[in-house]
């Protein structure tokens, strides 16, 4: 039998919880600006799974630096500190749907979508 394809979402923190999201984990390394944490829906938070902060601080989210913020954070999801992160949601979206959520204005230009290709890469 064939394995399913992994789920993987990305989605804002701020918007209201969808049906079928499934598993909801915070992928920033900090906590989102406004946001209570008595508030916030969501089941985890993978400070682990997210860009180191100088890596964070160096990209900016200056849209022409999003090619090489990619490779880098890669890079670093692919370092053995961060091993054990990317495998906890590969876990998780092995088991149903899992949803990135991160407070950046600009998902597409964020970590969401370059940690949601890795999860759904095979090991």
């Amino acid at each position: 039998m064939a394995k399913q394809q992994r789920e993987v979402r990305v989605r804002r923190v701020y918007d209201e919880p969808q049906k079928g999201d499934g598993t909801r984990v915070l992928v920033d390394r900090v906590w989102p600006r406004g946001l209570a944490k008595d508030r916030a829906d969501l089941d985890e938070w993978a400070k682990d799974a997210a860009p180191s902060t100088e890596l964070r601080k160096w990209y900016g989210h200056e849209p022409e630096r999003y090619d090489e913020f990619r490779k880098r954070y890669k890079d670093e999801l692919a370092a053995p500190e961060h091993q054990a992160a990317v495998e906890h949601l590969r876990d998780l979206a092995e088991k149903g749907p899992l949803t990135l959520l991160t407070a950046t204005k600009s998902v597409e230009q964020s970590q969401a979508p370059v940690l949601a290709d890795v999860i759904k890469r095979k090991k």
